[in-house]
């Protein structure tokens, strides 16, 4: 059986398409097809069930259509239609390079406040929840475990590294930065 720790959410079912049995899944990372992956979890009355891939095709930067096995009707499509959609972190190749990323792929992501006093004492932040990138200065949304939220710069300085695998960012701002969003 497949656990929650073992899987990260790359999006959801919205709609159906056609009568084939395609649904419109939108996503926020794309990591099933730059390893070809077959088969998808899916999110299906609190379980996570395997569905495995027979086509797709992207409609935009951030919607494919999707075909699974034995899924050959609009009626069958319609049932997955507000599934989540979930990746296997086993799966995620840990050699990703990051200059064909967008600050997008980091949606998702835990965000750990790294110590820079070097006391071993990093902290998690919250979870990337939103982009903003219409500006020049990039900025992550970072959803904090009680609900607020924290603006960090999408900047080299800042941020220091990402773990593709646990889905973490590594990221160094300064007290000053993070109390301007309290």
């Amino acid at each position: 059986m497949i656990l929650e720790e073992d899987v990260y959410k790359i999006g959801s079912l919205t709609r159906t398409h056609g009568v084939r049995g395609e649904v419109a899944f939108q996503f926020t990372d794309d990591v099933w097809d730059r390893v070809e992956a077959d088969y998808l979890f899916l999110r299906l009355d609190g379980l996570l069930v395997p569905f495995f891939l027979e086509e797709w095709r992207f409609r935009s930067d951030c919607v494919a259509l999707l075909k699974f096995e034995d899924v050959d009707s609009a009626d069958a499509a319609t049932a997955l239609v507000g599934a989540d959609v979930f990746f296997p972190k086993a799966l995620t190749p840990e050699d990703i390079d990051e200059e064909d990323l967008t600050w997008q792929h980091f949606m998702g992501f835990e965000v750990i406040l790294f110590a820079a006093d070097g006391s071993n004492k990093d902290c998690a932040l919250g979870t990337v929840t939103a982009v903003y990138d219409q500006t020049a200065n990039i900025l992550l949304e970072v959803t904090t475990p009680d609900g607020g939220s924290i603006l960090i710069p999408a900047h080299e300085d800042f941020v220091l590294r990402a773990d593709h695998r646990d889905r973490r960012l590594y990221v160094s701002v300064p007290d000053e930065l993070l109390s301007l969003n309290a």
